[in-house]
């Protein structure tokens, strides 16, 4: 099987990105799986939240 030719693109994500798998159970945690679901930009949203608690973080020192 030949070697599949890396692409530019692959290779700028391979350098400057870092991706996160997230499993979300369907049965146990149904109301997260909803919100995410209602999120038109499930990604903009997760790092939303993220920056928002790193913000409380820093007010509390």
């Amino acid at each position: 099987m030949p070697e599949k030719k890396e692409t530019p693109q692959s290779r700028w994500d391979k350098e400057n990105t870092r991706s996160f798998r997230l499993k979300v159970m369907r049965t146990t945690e149904a109301d997260i799986l909803a919100r995410l679901e209602a999120q038109p930009n499930v990604s903009g949203y997760i790092k939303r939240l993220i920056r928002e608690d790193i913000e409380r973080e820093k007010e509390q020192k």
